[in-house]
Formats: structure tokens, C-alpha cells, sequence
């Protein structure tokens, strides 16, 4: 079990019972709280109980792939390249494209999710935190998540 919330825009913070990864879509950072600082850009890493892998973009950006439990989190914000081999049980983004070409179980708003709701018809609702239990509590109609 994990939780998602977000406090700024630009930020997903993913929290287990062992762990807390607060990941920046501007600057491709995850700040776990560990002695050699923050985590920046591409690799494969491991913390805690989460596996994450960082993955480079044209731009110089990272999308990041943090897996728990057999569950498959991307947060990418607005990056729309690089993800053909990539697969998102939820995603975290901004982007209608990657939303299509990706098609996660559940979404989380990342930027303007009244545009996002209409191009893709779908529903949105409004959480403080998102406890996601395991792969069945996200499966069901699709729909957009938006934490504040």
C-alpha cells in the first residue's frame, strides 16, 4: 500500500509505510531524505520498498518509473517523448498525448485538468492523498485524480 499527494504543482510525493520520495517534474529530482542528497536523472535505483527507474528524455529531462508492489507509478509531467516501452498503471502528467498513447488505469492531474477532462471524456475527482491498496483498487472506469 502506498499513498500519492501533491503540494506544488510540479511535485508527486509517493509515501509507504518504509519510504518517502518526493519527485520534481521541473528539476528531474527525487528527495528521499538520504545522506548522499537528492537522486537526479537517469538510472535504476532502490529505496526502501520502491524500485525506480529514470529514464532520459531528448529534452534532458527524466521520467521516473516507481514500482511498489507490483504497481507501476510514471510521473512525467508534460514530457511527451520517450515513451514507447514504458507502461503506467497510474499516471502522473499534464499531457492529453501521453495519457492516449500510454493508457494508465488511473490518472493524476499534473496541469490543466479541465482541459484533460474534456479532450478525453473523462471524470474527474478531487483528493487530499490517494491511498492506492493494490492493482484492484485502481482498476474501473478510468478516470482523472486531481490531489491538492
Amino acid at each position: 500500500m502506498f499513498e500519492l499527494e501533491s503540494k506544488k504543482p510540479e511535485e508527486i510525493i509517493i509515501t509507504t509505510k518504509r519510504t518517502s520520495l518526493k519527485i520534481n517534474v521541473d528539476d528531474s529530482t527525487i528527495d528521499a531524505n538520504l545522506s548522499v542528497g537528492k537522486i537526479e536523472g537517469p538510472g535504476e535505483f532502490e529505496i526502501g520498498d520502491a524500485t525506480i527507474r529514470g529514464i532520459a528524455t531528448k529534452d534532458g529531462k527524466t521520467i521516473y518509473d516507481v514500482e511498489i508492489g507490483g504497481i507501476h507509478t510514471a510521473i512525467i509531467g508534460g514530457i511527451e517523448d520517450n515513451l514507447d516501452d514504458y507502461v503506467a498503471d497510474i499516471l502522473c502528467t499534464s499531457s492529453v498525448r501521453a495519457i492516449r498513447e500510454l493508457e494508465p488505469k488511473l490518472i493524476v492531474a499534473m496541469g490543466n485538468v479541465d482541459g484533460m477532462v474534456s479532450d478525453l471524456k473523462l471524470t474527474a475527482r478531487t483528493e487530499k492523498k490517494l491511498k492506492v491498496k493494490n492493482l484492484d483498487s485502481i482498476t474501473g472506469n478510468k478516470e482523472v485524480v486531481v490531489l491538492n
